[in-house]
């Protein structure tokens, strides 16, 4: 029995500054989509990304009122998800937002609350968690192969870019916080989120950052993000009690490396004078590397967005997972401005810098390109 393929559906992509050309390839590259527009205050650039047959635009207002277009993807900074968004969505227009999701947690609640009020799929792009690697990692994590988790370290470190806007914690960390969402069965802690921060070259906000996050059973996960590190480094270690895996990104002929190796601890008492003594012995076994698939994260993610589209239901990096990451972040920040003896609301990412760009505002200068 033949089945008839879906029709692709209309989207347009707003930003074609860092990030939006990653879109449009695969936006275009997709049969699930009719890539309609790019949209960028620079029409030279929107054009030199769109190539030669996807239509351009400077006016949000084309992109909204065209009934062919059903979705839209948002890369543009931060500051101007929300805005953005919500315009997207009262237009009854399905929505795909880079990370973070916003730039602060109401301002990402307000998206989500509007998205479920409309019966639209609003989606974060966490592209991480598209990967095959990161997709093994959760596999392994959730069937119990690793056992309990002990702790996790990742480390995200590279020279630059210092960002204008936003500090270090909230540029690179959403991913790593991503993929610990995802992986993770109950997903990243609400709470107990601890943080530091240092801005050695006084650029005005934080340029290394390190965030801690309670697991069960007092486990640990350390995330370390830095700007100034010479050596780029891209490493998360999930330790378990019965296996340790290793993902090096940087490593394409072994991203992933899976340990049977260990602590064992067994509880001993002398003569009921230490009830808490313990012996701790080491378990040295093999390491073995599973075979991943080659395909690009981004592909599997715009083939997610519109399956979530077609089936109505919460696509697999919802806005809720975006918030989840901002609820992260937003703690940190409030670490951070309490070591500085300083305060964190309303979505002032560094509270030394400048205010944030006011909601209409926002509306007239989205367009600025992505980061």
């Amino acid at each position: 029995m033949s089945t008839t393929p879906h029709q692709p559906m209309g989207i347009a992509v707003i930003g074609a500054g860092y990030w939006g050309p990653n879109l449009v390839r695969n936006f275009a590259g997709s049969p699930d989509w009719d890539l309609k527009l790019v949209c960028d205050l620079d029409l030279d650039r929107a054009r030199k990304v769109a190539g030669p047959h996807v239509g351009v635009t400077d006016s949000l207002e084309r992109v909204l009122d065209d009934p062919e277009i059903q979705a839209v993807a948002i890369a543009t900074p931060a500051r101007t998800h929300h805005g953005l968004a919500l315009q997207a969505l009262r237009a009854g227009k399905h929505v795909v937002v880079e990370k973070p999701l916003a730039d602060s947690v109401a301002r990402g609640r307000e998206m989500v609350d509007l998205a479920e009020a409309q019966g639209l799929v609003l989606m974060t792009d966490h592209t991480f968690c598209y990967t095959p690697v990161v997709q093994k990692m959760r596999d392994l994590v959730q069937s119990g192969e690793l056992g309990q988790i002990h702790f996790i370290d990742s480390v995200r470190i590279n020279l630059g870019l210092v960002q204008p806007d936003i500090d270090v914690l909230w540029d690179l960390a959403p991913h790593d916080l991503a993929i610990l969402d995802h992986v993770l069965p109950g997903g990243l802690p609400s709470t107990g989120i601890g943080a530091t921060g240092a801005d050695p070259i006084g650029a005005g906000r934080a340029c290394v950052g390190h965030l801690t996050l309670p697991l069960p059973d007092d486990g640990l996960a350390h995330v370390h993000v830095n700007w100034l590190s010479p050596t780029k480094i891209r490493q998360m270690v999930i330790g378990g009690s019965r296996r340790t895996l290793l993902w090096d990104d940087l490593n394409p002929q072994q991203r992933l490396s899976v340990f049977d190796r260990g602590v064992d601890l067994a509880r001993t008492s002398v003569g009921g004078e230490d009830p808490t003594a313990s012996r701790v012995s080491y378990r040295l076994g093999d390491t073995w590397s599973p075979a991943l698939p080659e395909r690009e994260a981004l592909g599997s993610m715009v083939t997610e967005f519109a399956a979530a589209i077609r089936e109505g239901r919460p696509a697999l990096t919802d806005g809720r997972a975006g918030l989840r990451v901002l609820e992260v972040l937003e703690q940190a920040s409030h670490r951070l401005a309490e070591q500085a003896g300083k305060t964190y609301a309303d979505g002032v990412m560094v509270p030394a810098g400048p205010p944030p760009v006011p909601q209409q505002a926002a509306a007239a200068s989205v367009l600025e390109g992505a980061r």
